[in-house]
């Protein structure tokens, strides 16, 4: 048989099946049991939602489109949230908006951004973070992407300096690039975040995480232990998060 056919679950080859996806999650959601209080003030969280938007990404572009939405809906009942965009394609478009506190306003800029072929500039998303969170504290850095072509050095050293800061970085990954895993790993343990894999083109599982990482920053453990749709997947982020 060749290499580019499925097995007899319809995964690809090197794909991980969807019963050992579902134990990833639900073990990631579960180290968040051992994180602290997240760096959210008691009146609303802040996050960073930073997307890879080169040209592999679109569909999943799309899907964020739909699910930022769910994000300020998690973190409605314990604060509030404000989201900042941070996106990146072509060879060196990096870009932020503004502090957004309205799903539809995001919704309508997200819309209006089309995907681009580039390269990967998760160093730059760092370095940004870094910068945004000396003129304003913020909880959570989620960052979405397949790819990863970066220095793997030049990111931790950027990761640490988040660390000690208290801003922990959520790194989902889509699909199953060794490359991408070592880095996002690395970037999520350095900032003592938390790494979760999701399946390509799953939009319910990329929904669970974020909706998570939303409550996390929102309110912190304690609402993100709380929330009632955790689903089976909340588990292994409490579980992970320290």
């Amino acid at each position: 048989m060749g290499n580019n056919q499925s097995d007899n679950s319809g995964n690809p080859p090197g794909a991980v099946p969807a019963a050992s996806r579902r134990t990833e999650i639900n073990r990631f959601l579960d180290q968040v049991r051992a994180l602290g209080p997240s760096a959210a003030t008691v009146r609303r969280g802040r996050l960073i939602f930073a997307l890879d938007a080169t040209m592999s990404r679109q569909p999943t572009w799309d899907h964020a489109c739909t699910l930022q939405a769910e994000m300020f809906g998690a973190a409605a009942d314990v604060g509030g949230l404000d989201i900042q965009l941070v996106y990146y394609r072509g060879l060196a478009e990096c870009r932020a908006s503004p502090w957004i506190a309205d799903p539809k306003r995001l919704g309508a800029l997200m819309s209006g951004i089309s995907c681009q072929g580039g390269h990967t500039q998760i160093a730059k998303v760092l370095a940004h973070a870094r910068r945004e969170n000396d003129s304003g504290k913020f909880a959570v850095l989620v960052c979405v992407g397949d790819a990863m072509d970066a220095p793997l050095h030049e990111l931790c050293a950027r990761a640490g300096e988040l660390g000690l800061l208290n801003v922990k970085a959520f790194m989902f990954q889509e699909g199953y690039d060794a490359i991408c895993e070592q880095a996002f790993r690395e970037i999520a343990r350095l900032t003592g975040g938390a790494y979760c894999r999701f399946a390509p083109g799953s939009a319910h599982e990329l929904a669970e995480l974020l909706r998570a990482a939303a409550t996390y920053a929102a309110g912190g453990v304690k609402a993100l232990a709380d929330l009632k749709a955790r689903g089976a997947g909340v588990a292994k982020l409490i579980e992970q998060l320290k």
